[in-house]
C-alpha cells in the first residue's frame, strides 16, 4: 500500500482506483464497504461508487488492521468501535518509520 503524496489529490477516487492504490480485489473494497460503517463512498447516478479522501483514509486503516497486523474481520471492526484513535497513531509511527528506513536504505547506497 503506498500512496504518493506528490501527487495531486482528487476529490473522488473511482473503486478501481482505490483497489490499486491498496493492491487489493475491487470486491474486497465492495466487502470492507458493507462491512465497515465508517466507510460511506458517494454513488453518482449510475451508481458507481466515488471515494473521497476521507473514505481513502478509513480504508487505510481497515488495509492496516485486516492486512498488516492480521486481525480478524470481527478484530478489526471491535478494534475500531474500542479505539479508532490508537490504530491511527500506529498507522502514523508505522508510516514514519517507514519512511525513515527509506531514507536510511537510499543513503547506504549512495555511500
Amino acid at each position: 500500500m503506498e500512496l504518493d503524496s506528490k501527487k495531486s489529490k482528487k476529490l473522488f477516487y473511482k473503486i478501481s482506483e482505490v483497489a490499486e492504490m491498496f493492491n487489493v480485489n475491487i470486491s474486497a473494497v465492495r466487502f470492507w464497504e458493507k462491512e465497515f460503517d465508517i466507510l460511506k463512498p458517494k454513488k453518482n447516478k449510475k451508481g458507481n461508487r466515488l471515494f473521497t479522501q476521507k473514505d481513502i483514509k478509513n480504508i487505510r486503516i481497515i488495509y492496516h488492521l485486516l492486512k498488516e497486523r492480521g486481525f480478524t474481520l470481527e478484530g478489526a471492526k471491535k478494534k475500531l468501535k474500542d479505539n479508532k484513535s490508537d490504530t491511527i497513531n500506529n498507522i502514523e509511527i508505522v508510516t514514519h518509520l517507514r519512511d525513515i528506513k527509506n531514507f536510511l536504505e537510499k543513503l547506504k547506497e549512495e555511500l
